[in-house]
């Protein structure tokens, strides 16, 4: 459903979303993709997998649903084409197919048989922790939802959960039970030209989950472009935001193999360090330009060093280290750093 709204210059059409985590291009043609990532962390081991379901729609012959595969610990990636016909989604619940797999916020059901990969089995997911939001603020991305000319919109759908079942992958039987998860996804026309993200919860002293998202906003004329911020982190039973829609600060600077992460509101100041192995990363697709093409660089072995300290009382409300980190850039990040 849309309405509009007038803005000095122009006619901007404003999206009602009601629900961030669902399929939202039932009512689009081309010009458009939609991916959801979810990311499994193995509790005994470490080991890291992500699995990224999603559409393109592009011009006819370019139209595609697909699967990526990322296995962190080997450092391998899959870009698994389907088409676009084996994409279905409900159109109102988060639940959707791509080929024979099925997604969903409670679990998710593998079959996969494509570029080598053979992959199948059943997850289920318990205690999910929800980016709270509100009817003025949907979802992560808040009231940006509802403006329709955003490049890309972001949701996060699961900030941290538990994982239920095995996955038989490539021979090999895979038991998550007691792991953890995390889901987010994008939706619209174009990746950001620049952008830095880093996700983990797989904390040594105990339960947290922190994600962040860094990006360089275009705007329609006369509207100038800006570096917009999504920083949660959920600790010790409670979510802290840091976000350019709740008026926080941000710096970022960059060590060798590191980059820092530092942002305050009147109450908070967290400060997060992104450390990483250049070897690690993996090259994702991603839309640009009309096309899925790999314009992405992320590890699933990174390493977030996270302290959480109350301004107003004087106290450290978190300090800790979370291994089997996900960290990831666009190729012109640097320009969010710089510039």
């Amino acid at each position: 459903m849309y309405t509009a709204m007038n803005i000095k210059r122009g006619v901007f059409v404003i999206n009602l979303v009601r629900n961030p985590d669902i399929y939202h291009g039932k009512n689009e043609k081309t010009d458009f993709f939609e991916g959801w990532y979810f990311k499994l962390v193995q509790p005994r081991t470490g080991d890291t997998y992500c699995f990224i379901p999603g559409i393109f729609l592009g011009k006819e012959e370019n139209s595609h649903s697909f699967i990526q595969v990322m296995k962190g610990n080997e450092r391998n990636f899959k870009y698994l084409k389907y088409r676009e016909n084996q994409f279905k989604a409900s159109a109102s619940e988060f639940n959707f197919q791509v080929g024979e797999s099925s997604f969903s916020l409670n679990g998710i059901s593998l079959d996969i048989n494509q570029q080598y990969e053979r992959i199948f089995g059943t997850l289920y997911f318990d205690n999910i922790v929800r980016w709270p939001d509100s009817a003025i603020n949907p979802g992560s991305m808040g009231f940006y939802n509802y403006l329709s000319f955003m490049q890309c919109y972001s949701q996060v759908c699961a900030v941290d959960g538990n994982i239920r079942g095995k996955l038989s992958i490539n021979g090999r039987l895979v038991d998550f039970t007691g792991g953890k998860l995390y889901i987010e996804k994008n939706w619209g026309k174009s990746f950001p030209y620049s952008y830095i993200w880093a996700q983990g919860n797989s904390f040594k002293d105990g339960d947290g989950s922190i994600t962040c998202s860094i990006a360089n906003i275009p705007m329609p004329f006369p509207i100038k472009s800006f570096t917009g911020f999504l920083i949660g982190i959920y600790a010790k039973g409670r979510f802290y935001k840091f976000t350019s829609i709740n008026k926080s600060s941000l710096s970022i600077s960059c060590e060798e193999e590191k980059i820092i992460l530092k942002t305050y509101n009147k109450n908070y100041f967290l400060t997060v360090e992104a450390l990483y192995k250049q070897d690690y990363f993996m090259k994702l697709y991603a839309p640009r330009g009309g096309k899925m093409i790999p314009v992405a660089s992320e590890t699933l072995q990174g390493k977030l060093n996270v302290t959480l300290f109350d301004k107003k009382k004087g106290n450290m409300i978190f300090n800790d280290s979370c291994f089997s980190a996900g960290i990831e850039f666009s190729e012109s990040y640097m320009e969010l750093i710089y510039k």
